[in-house]
């Protein structure tokens, strides 16, 4: 989906104009033309024009309702075949190796151009950690997830990989050739906090869904110490629907719960805060983890997946063993105690970022793999994972 607020010259393909061309299909999150129109501009609908590329929207509600798997599988198709028809295209970029990729993978053998799946999750871990007892659903779609990856990947000419060993426990598909670098995260907006002495602290998670992202966790560590820390608050913001996260809360003034709000807004929130905490049970690489370190704020995360990758403990955070609320109890202490900790790790974060995870790192090393992609040359020395 596309942020509430999408400037040309933040956007990654405005950036990446300067090298490359070509149509971006985009789902969104609105019902009507006029919605999109009234977010872009008018003219915007069906196709928005952003430095040298296209986008084609979709919008995915429908008299109140999501659109089916099966639409969305057909606008990717049909736009797709029309866009290939009005242009040469050489390289497919599929955003996740489910239906997006699928639709990839059949666009690739019609056309022949080159193909690269986007891995944006652990996908060992994928709709098995969405609720504390898996249902068969669940199991279901897990396993479709895993016959996708295998699928899309063995069809793909490389994968963009968010972090290294991402695909580690698939040992089919180990060996093809990667690209490991961040998702584009927008950097450019995110005010880098003034750490003071200040009484009143607040930690923030910020997320969804809830199970997924651990706030259940961070509610019952900070429950454990909240009494010893009076002027400190736990905010947790996003799209919360059923209520559990303020039942949990229920009883602890301290703990604030808030539903999503726009980006610009989150980015207010987030420069206030004095720590981030993500004890996620399945994760990519969070941007909110990116634009907390961008922001010189510490952070704390479980030590699963992509997180570990950004996330050097003791150095601009804690890792915490997944599902661990005693450890992530004692990190928050410990970071809450010690106003020059928290600037320490807080500074090494920015640093961190600065130098790794910008959106001009992001541009170049997308720029270099679809050249490696493309070229029939001999394949760039691989992404190692940022250090």
């Amino acid at each position: 989906m596309v942020p509430p607020a999408v400037e040309k010259e933040n956007n990654p393909f405005f950036q990446l104009s300067q090298d490359l061309e070509g149509d971006v299909l985009q789902p969104i999150w609105f019902e009507t033309a006029q919605e999109i129109e009234a977010l872009f501009g008018s003219g915007s609908y069906p196709v928005y024009t952003v430095g040298r590329f296209r986008f084609h929207w979709f919008p995915t509600m429908a008299d109140g309702r999501t659109r089916s798997r099966l639409a969305i599988f057909a606008f990717y198709l049909k736009t797709g075949f029309r866009v290939i028809r009005e242009r040469r295209t050489e390289c497919i970029v599929a955003y996740s190796h489910m239906t997006t990729a699928l639709c990839g993978v059949l666009l690739k053998l019609a056309t022949g151009a080159k193909l690269i799946c986007e891995v944006m999750i652990a996908p060992e871990r994928t709709y098995l950690t969405d609720r504390a007892r898996p249902r068969i659903a669940d199991k279901f779609w897990h396993a479709y997830s895993t016959a996708c990856l295998h699928l899309t990947i063995l069809f793909s000419d490389r994968v963009h990989l968010l972090y290294a060993g991402q695909l580690s426990s698939y040992p089919l598909l180990r060996h093809k050739p990667s690209s490991v670098f961040h998702d584009f995260t927008l950097l450019a907006g995110v005010e880098k906090r003034v750490h003071t002495d200040d009484d009143h602290l607040y930690v923030l998670l910020a997320g969804y869904p809830w199970y997924r992202k651990g706030v259940d966790l961070a509610i019952a560590a900070f429950r454990r110490m909240a009494k010893d820390f009076p002027n400190a608050n736990l905010k947790l913001v996003g799209h919360h629907t059923d209520g559990e996260p303020q039942r949990l809360a229920a009883g602890c003034a301290q703990i604030e719960v808030s539903k999503a709000v726009p980006h610009d807004e989150m980015m207010g929130i987030l420069s206030g805060a004095a720590i981030v905490v993500l004890p996620s049970r399945n994760e990519g690489l969070p941007r909110i983890l990116i634009e907390a370190m961008a922001a010189g704020l510490p952070v704390i995360g479980s030590d699963i997946a992509g997180i570990p990758s950004f996330i050097h403990d003791g150095e601009n955070g804690f890792l915490v063993p997944d599902g661990d609320v005693p450890a992530l109890e004692r990190r928050l202490r410990e970071l809450l105690s010690d106003a020059a900790l928290r600037r320490r790790m807080g500074q090494r974060g920015y640093e961190i970022a600065q130098a790794c995870l910008t959106e001009k790192t992001y541009v170049e090393r997308f720029i270099r793999m679809i050249r490696d992609t493309v070229n029939r040359e001999p394949l760039a020395q691989e992404e190692k994972e940022i250090s």
